[in-house]
């Protein structure tokens, strides 16, 4: 299991906010919860790359909506908002090095972080930064790799991935605040406590979930299923409207 993540800009106070209000970012405690989310990575047996390739944007550390990685294909992302529009671009050659790269119109909205793989299944998140045109791009491309898409609507949240995240056995985390529950029919769905509304943004790796070490209810809830969970300490980048999945691209080598 490969871990791409991306270096922190010093400019991530100016990033972009739509749901948060603006605090101040402590740029060195930044740094060493980077470096802590790293090492867990790595401590649940993931290989770290860490790039510094686009570092000069201030969103840049969120490198997970830069791209959808399949086994079959890299999908480059057409960001939803201007500031970050050139982050996909600066990714793409490292991608190049571990899948074929493929992307949908520039004119469309997708970002990663509305992409959720259940399977076969991706549930794509109709959000402030994706578009119906820009699931649509994404059905177009991935049908082509046997992946069938589901688009779901977000509502009062970033991404998909904000509101909606896999655990183990096919089970998915769910804020029902904030997504639509009727396209998610079929899956058992874990719901998180509603004092913890940023809970359900949650990682796998292998049989264990990295989470939010604020997110202390959560933990105990998915602890309570048998799964092993890994807490890290991600409060700066939740400043910045980020999550766990925000900050790497994971995938197998």
């Amino acid at each position: 299991m490969l871990a791409l993540a991306q270096t922190p800009s010093l400019r991530m106070d100016y990033g972009v906010r739509a749901y948060v209000a603006r605090e101040p970012i402590d740029f060195a405690q930044v740094l060493a919860q980077h470096a802590g989310y790293c090492r867990t990575l790595a401590n649940c047996g993931a290989a770290v790359r860490i790039l510094e390739i686009n570092s000069h944007f201030a969103d840049g550390v969120f490198i997970e909506d830069t791209a959808v990685v399949l086994d079959e294909v890299a999908i480059l992302a057409s960001m939803g908002t201007a500031s970050r529009r050139g982050e996909p671009a600066g990714i793409e050659q490292v991608l190049r090095e571990y899948r074929e790269v493929l992307r949908v119109d520039p004119a469309v909205m997708l970002e990663g972080g509305d992409v959720l793989q259940v399977g076969k299944t991706l549930l794509a998140g109709l959000s402030s930064r994706t578009n119906a045109a820009g699931v649509a791009a994404l059905a177009a491309i991935a049908g082509r790799f046997g992946y069938s898409v589901q688009s779901v609507t977000v509502r009062g949240c970033l991404h998909l991935k904000t509101a909606c995240t896999a655990l183990p056995g096919g089970r998915l985390l769910v804020n029902p605040a904030w997504v639509e529950l009727s396209a998610l029919r079929g899956y058992e769905l874990v719901f998180v406590p509603a004092e913890e509304p940023w809970a359900a943004n949650v990682a796998l790796l292998g049989s264990a979930v990295l989470l939010a070490a604020a997110h202390k209810r959560t933990a105990e809830l998915i602890a309570k299923l048998g799964i092993a969970t890994r807490p890290v300490d991600i409060s700066e980048f939740a400043k910045a409207e980020g999550g766990v999945t925000c900050l790497s691209l994971i995938f197998a080598e």
